[in-house]
């Protein structure tokens, strides 16, 4: 399960079984969303942010941080999928302290 980012209390992570499209999980004290990447040539051109399956969705600010993280982040999470699931390579975990937007 590597987890990606820290932010504000929230993880952001890849479940170490995931598949395809590239997606995230936010999670926070139980709480748990999905922010699925649609990529096009390359580039990440929209995010879709659903519920978790079995689990409650983040609150409203918990939300507003996953999207923060992800839209700011989102070549970064690419390559790092990239990098875990196809390149069999460690991740490295970031802990952000500041606010991304």
């Amino acid at each position: 399960m590597p987890k990606l980012y820290e932010y504000f209390g929230l993880i952001v992570m890849f479940y170490s079984n995931e598949h395809e499209p590239v997606h995230v999980h936010g999670k926070c004290e139980g709480r748990e969303m999905r922010a699925e990447l649609t990529i096009v040539n390359g580039i990440v051109s929209g995010i879709q942010y659903t519920a978790a399956e079995g689990r409650r969705p983040l609150q409203e600010n918990e939300l507003r941080y996953f999207q923060e993280v992800v839209v700011a982040r989102a070549n970064d999470i690419v390559a790092k999928w990239i990098d875990f699931f196809v390149m069999h390579k460690p991740i490295q975990s970031e802990r952000i302290t500041r606010r991304l937007k």
